[in-house]
């Protein structure tokens, strides 16, 4: 009778020292997964599309997807960073969710060790991008026009201190050249009108963002700020142009810090057998976008290093007047 309660009591105090998702298997519920900027975007659409072809990998259950878009992607981040950590709230981060809203520091509860990253799914290098008539052919031809009209180069960005933004200020301080800088809020569907409207002279953001435009030759690409060539447009990188210059987005996979394991890998499993899928890597070439996976073993590392850097130089440029927070 003594040994049996022993046991009893050792059973019961092993159980306890077990987290809940180990008692049960996951997942056991619908699982919530949050774009934090609107729907019918790029980011949207991406996520929309690899959660789908996840859901077949990650049991019964239903991933669904959420839009809370505001305070740049940190309005939908915040809610994965205060979700309970267990499983049902997936987070997907993009450049300005890592890089902008951590540099400004306007939101004290915004701190990324709330987070999990669990896998890297696209890169999106900013590009220059044209109406099809244009007589810009190359990077050289974007500089030398602007250097020889000061201010008269109109170039089409997002918000004001965001990634795209950064890429022009940084363009204009490595080469002397300055531009007529334009601010269309709310993504690429106004640098659209835009450069059809002939409001500016150019857009800035991934050629993925106007892949329409692109197949249909309305628009065309003159340089992808990168290293490496995008695999569905023929477009010239800035490095090969001769200007050591790389920026740009991509998608993360983020949960709530302590998730627990079993869980973290049960998402990781079902997303990167969705990216592996040629399902998913037909489509994400057909949108003009780079696949690029980086698993939970090494993202982490990639996103603070590409942080770190980003801030040294974002904190030169606001030094210098040029950004402000």
């Amino acid at each position: 009778m003594h040994r049996r309660t022993l046991i009893g009591a050792a059973a019961l105090l092993a159980s306890a020292a077990l987290p809940l998702a180990a008692l049960a298997d996951f997942p056991e519920r619908d699982i919530r997964v949050v774009v934090p900027w609107g729907a019918g975007g790029g980011t949207d659409g991406i996520v929309r599309k690899i959660t789908s072809l996840a859901e077949e990998h990650i049991g019964d259950a239903s991933m669904y997807v959420e839009n809370i878009e505001g305070g740049v992607s940190a309005t939908g981040v915040g809610q994965v960073m205060s979700a309970k950590p267990d499983g049902y709230t997936i987070g997907t981060l993009t450049y300005d969710s890592i890089v902008t809203v951590p540099w400004q520091g306007l939101l004290p509860t915004y701190k990324m060790d709330k987070l999990k990253l669990v896998a890297r799914i696209t890169s999106e290098p900013d590009a220059l991008i044209v109406d099809a008539g244009s007589d810009y052919q190359s990077l050289d031809d974007v500089i030398e026009a602007a250097k020889a009209d000061p201010g008269q180069v109109r170039v089409a960005v997002q918000n004001l201190g965001g990634r795209v933004h950064l890429t022009l200020l940084q363009l204009q301080d490595l080469t002397g050249a300055e531009f007529k800088i334009v601010s269309y809020p709310g993504g690429a569907a106004p640098q659209k009108e835009a450069i059809l409207s002939d409001e500016v002279d150019i857009a800035l953001t991934s050629l993925g963002d106007f892949a329409n435009l692109i197949e249909d030759g309305t628009v065309r690409g003159v340089v992808e700020f990168a290293s490496t060539r995008n695999p569905t447009y023929d477009v010239p990188t800035s490095v090969e142009e001769g200007y050591e210059l790389q920026n740009g987005s991509f998608i993360v996979v983020a949960v709530p810090a302590a998730t627990p394991e079993d869980a973290v890998a049960a998402i990781e499993g079902a997303y990167k057998a969705a990216y592996d899928s040629e399902e998913f890597q037909s489509w994400i070439a057909s949108v003009g976008v780079t696949p690029d996976w980086l698993g939970s073993e090494e993202v982490t590392a990639w996103a603070d290093e590409t942080a770190q850097g980003l801030f040294t130089e974002m904190d030169a440029l606001s030094e210098a007047g040029v950004l402000s927070k």
